[in-house]
C-alpha cells in the first residue's frame, strides 16, 4: 500500500474514533474513489502516490463544482457541506500557487514560445502544465493564459 493511501486510512480510523462525521465520510468517499481507480481496467493494481494524489485532486474539484452548483441553486447548506469536504481534502493537496506566481510562470512560457493570439493557447499550456503540476487547476491556468494573450 502506498504511504499516501495508508495515511488516508489511518486518518480515517482517527476520524471515526473521534466521531468526526465530516472527515470520516469525506475520507471514506475518497478511499472508495481510489479503490475504484485501482480496480478499473483489465487488471487490479496498486496506485502510486502520484496517482492517489491525482484522485484526491479530482475529488476536490468535484466538491468545488458541486458547491458552486448548490450555491447557484439556492441550496446553501449543501454548498457549505461540499466546501467543508473540499477543505478536508485540501489538507492532502500540495500548496497552491498564488496568482502572482502563476502570472510569472505564464509570462515566462509566453516569452519562451513567442506565442500571440488565441491559437497559441495550446503551445503555452504545454509549457506551463509540467512546471505547475498539481499546484494550480487547469481552469486557473487557462484563465491566466487567456488574460495575458488578450483573448
Amino acid at each position: 500500500m502506498s504511504p499516501f493511501k495508508s495515511r488516508l486510512q489511518s486518518d480515517l480510523t482517527e476520524a471515526i474514533r473521534s466521531r468526526d462525521e465530516l472527515v470520516s465520510s469525506t475520507l471514506r468517499l475518497t478511499l472508495t474513489a481510489i479503490t475504484n481507480e485501482e480496480v478499473a481496467g483489465k487488471t487490479a493494481r496498486e496506485l502510486s502516490d502520484d496517482e492517489v494524489l491525482k484522485v484526491i485532486v479530482r475529488e476536490a474539484k468535484k466538491r468545488r463544482e458541486a458547491a458552486e452548483a448548490f450555491e447557484n441553486g439556492g441550496r446553501t447548506e449543501s454548498a457549505a457541506r461540499e466546501r467543508a469536504e473540499g477543505e478536508v481534502l485540501a489538507a492532502y493537496l500540495p500548496a497552491q500557487l498564488s496568482d502572482d506566481e502563476l502570472k510569472v510562470i505564464v509570462a515566462d512560457a509566453i516569452a519562451q514560445t513567442g506565442a500571440s493570439g488565441p491559437q497559441a493557447m495550446g503551445q503555452v499550456m504545454k509549457v506551463v502544465r509540467p512546471k505547475v503540476g498539481d499546484k494550480a487547476e487547469g481552469g486557473r491556468i487557462a484563465a491566466e493564459i487567456k488574460s495575458q494573450l488578450g483573448v
